[in-house]
This record gives C-alpha cells, sequence and structure tokens, in this order.
C-alpha cells in the first residue's frame, strides 16, 4: 500500500511538473518591422493558436500592391538589404508556395501576400500554420530566432525557393 502511494504522489508530480513546462511557452510574440533606412514603418502581433501561430501585421509608407512576406530562418534585421534574416524558416524541408505542385508545400514560412492600399498602409491577419512559440524544430524562437520580412513584389505562391517576390524591403526581429 504504501509503495502504491509513493507510485501514485510520483506519476501525480510529474504530471504537474509536465503542465508547469507547457505553460512556460510563450502565448504572444511581437515584431517591430523596419525599413530600409532604419525607421519603423509597423508592427507584427503574434499569437497562439490551435494549428499554429496568428500574425497580425500593420504597416505603412510600402508601395501600393501585393507584397510577399515570410517568416526567416535568423533572428537579426540589418538594412538595407536584411540579407541578415537568412532563407524562408523551412524546418521541414518543403516547397515554396501554397500553389506549388510539388509536395510537400507549403514550407513554414510561407505567408499570403500582404496588401497595401494607394496609401502606402496594408494590413493582415493570417495564420503560420505549422509553427509553434513554444520549443521544437518549429518554433519561432529556436537557436538564433526568428524575423519577419517584406519583399518588393508580390510572391507567385509557388516558385522555389522565395516565390520570386524581389528584394527585401522592410524586416521585424520576431521577440517575446
Amino acid at each position: 500500500m504504501h509503495m502504491r502511494n509513493l507510485l501514485l504522489i510520483s506519476a501525480l508530480l510529474g504530471f504537474c511538473a509536465a503542465a508547469a513546462l507547457a505553460d512556460t511557452a510563450p502565448k504572444a510574440a511581437h515584431a517591430n518591422i523596419m525599413n530600409a533606412q532604419g525607421m519603423q514603418i509597423g508592427t507584427a502581433k503574434l499569437k497562439a493558436v490551435k494549428d499554429g501561430v496568428q500574425i497580425s501585421v500593420k504597416v505603412a509608407g510600402l508601395s501600393a500592391g501585393d507584397h510577399g512576406i515570410h517568416i526567416h530562418t535568423v533572428g537579426k534585421c540589418e538594412g538595407p538589404a536584411f540579407t541578415t534574416a537568412g532563407g524562408h524558416f523551412n524546418p521541414t524541408s518543403a516547397h515554396h508556395g501554397m500553389n506549388n505542385t510539388m509536395d510537400p508545400h507549403p514550407h513554414a514560412g510561407d505567408l499570403p501576400n500582404l496588401k497595401v492600399a494607394a496609401n502606402g498602409k496594408g494590413s493582415a491577419t493570417v495564420v503560420a500554420k505549422g509553427v509553434t512559440l513554444g520549443d521544437g524544430a518549429n518554433s519561432l524562437f529556436h537557436d538564433g530566432g526568428t524575423s519577419l520580412v517584406i519583399h518588393a513584389k508580390a510572391d507567385d505562391l509557388m516558385s522555389d525557393p522565395s516565390g520570386n517576390s524581389g528584394d527585401r524591403v522592410a524586416c521585424g526581429v520576431i521577440s517575446k
């Protein structure tokens, strides 16, 4: 009886510890989006949702039209070209673009285009499926971090590696 109680208490403590660790994952994150001149032109708010991470972006001062926007694999945004952000976040080695005919697709860093109005302002709320703010290979807080990059042109949503979306015109490090 005494051994059974010890086992029950041990199991209960293990469960409580696992639950406590699960609660340590951030529920939200943000990014201040900067242009090539180092001026803040927008923000992104990120929050954990059932299938991934919801990203709400608001920007101003961009050219009108559609712009590719992606999660990049390094949390570093040094202008003016933002090449320090690395390539697209792709922990599963999938193909780029939701319309790509090759499987698997799309990769974790793919997001729909950001529409910018004639006044230079744009906003969008999208879900990055399969990514997390918690731990693991698909974490936006993996070693080195991640960033959100806005490109000069629309993403064609199918061409590897980046959808022919042009130069990087804005970038924000994703932070807790």
